[in-house]
């Protein structure tokens, strides 16, 4: 009995603490928003298993989440432990650098250097002989907390995301609880060495991908499951739309192959976001439990697809097995499909569909 009563205490002062916590030091200010239509895994997003025989590209290390192809055919991705590593053909890939940061998304210039999005440290630049050179890591003395993704326009311009202005990748999950909707589109003019913000208030900016002729920039914002676009020339040069939205799952990376079709990665599924979207307080609360608990909330899934420069969908791959989990980056790189994920250790692997 006493032990008992010692139990109920214990429950009693943690459930306490954790209210006072949550209501006096919470690590969040929770906004309300209204979440867009979900159409589910039906119609065009039916559910299939195109993706269950994925492959994978041997063993690398924790969350290879983008992926960059060179010239050589070189295939190079960005893990946890801040190792940006290298595959020359089968076998186990070699570190090529280590940014001392989180290397998200990459891609190399004209010149076969590897641009990078480093969620710690910003914009870098990684030499073929391994020098790691920031170009860009704040904007008007405020540091960067979130670099994410990055694209090349033909003129050189680099365009990237910081994905929030209030949290870090290490806490990623508390952007989505807060939804205060702090993200960024930039640009860096390698000439000038000049930042630009172009699109601000987005729920945690990813993916980008500039089009042929530089003709407009793509960007996903996530929590709001669409793809915003900014075009660059033309009648509409300034203007903003949006190129799809109303997704069944969470766009990340987006990637264009020579055909012109954009690759879109989701890595979970929206249902457990929608459903917070209008109980502020209940995120407050839950926002003090540990990381663990808040990530095993998202809804996890295999999923990519590609559409055309109208926004039709033209391939969707998924696997209910969830093979290769948490999708973060699909590229076309020659005749294969490589996959990022945050949640593997190795990249996955697929003969590119026609």
């Amino acid at each position: 009995m006493l032990f008992l009563k010692s139990t109920l205490l214990l429950l009693v002062v943690s459930i306490f603490t954790w209210f006072a916590v949550a209501v006096m030091l919470p690590p969040i200010e929770p906004a309300t928003w209204e979440a867009p239509a979900n159409p589910g895994l039906v119609g065009v997003y039916a559910s299939n298993e195109r993706l269950s025989g994925v492959q994978f590209l041997s063993y690398a290390g924790v969350g290879p989440e983008d992926v960059a192809c060179a010239r050589d055919g070189s295939v190079y991705s960005g893990l946890d432990d801040g190792r940006i590593v290298r595959w020359r053909g089968p076998g186990a890939p070699q570190t090529v650098v280590n940014t001392r940061g989180r290397p998200l998304g990459m891609t190399f210039d004209n010149a076969g250097d590897l641009l990078v999005a480093d969620a710690a440290r910003g914009l870098l630049r990684v030499t073929p002989q391994g020098q790691v050179i920031v170009l860009a890591d704040q904007y008007n003395g405020e540091p960067f907390k979130f670099a994410d993704d990055l694209d090349i326009a033909g003129d050189g311009t680099i365009w990237f995301t910081d994905a929030s202005q209030r949290f870090g990748f290490r806490q990623t999950v508390l952007d989505f609880w807060e939804g205060s909707m702090t993200g960024r589109l930039l640009s860096y003019d390698p000439r000038s060495r000049q930042v630009r913000v172009h699109l601000e208030n987005l729920f945690f900016a990813n993916g980008v991908s500039v089009a042929p002729n530089d003709d407009y920039v793509l960007v996903s914002e996530t929590g709001m499951a669409r793809i915003q676009r900014l075009w660059l020339k033309g009648p509409k040069a300034g203007t903003v739309d949006t190129f799809i939205d109303e997704l069944p799952a969470a766009p990340d990376n987006i990637n264009i192959d020579n055909n012109g079709l954009l690759w879109i990665a989701m890595p979970s599924l929206r249902d457990s976001l929608d459903n917070a979207a209008g109980h502020p307080f209940l995120r407050q609360l839950f926002s003090v439990a540990p990381d663990i608990v808040l990530e095993s909330l998202t809804n996890p899934i295999s999923f990519v697809m590609a559409v055309d420069a109208q926004g039709n969908v033209i391939h969707n791959l998924q696997d209910p097995e969830r093979r290769f989990p948490f999708i973060t980056s699909a590229m076309p790189c020659n005749d294969l499909l490589l996959l990022g994920s945050l949640r593997t250790t190795a990249l996955g692997v697929l003969p590119l569909p026609r």
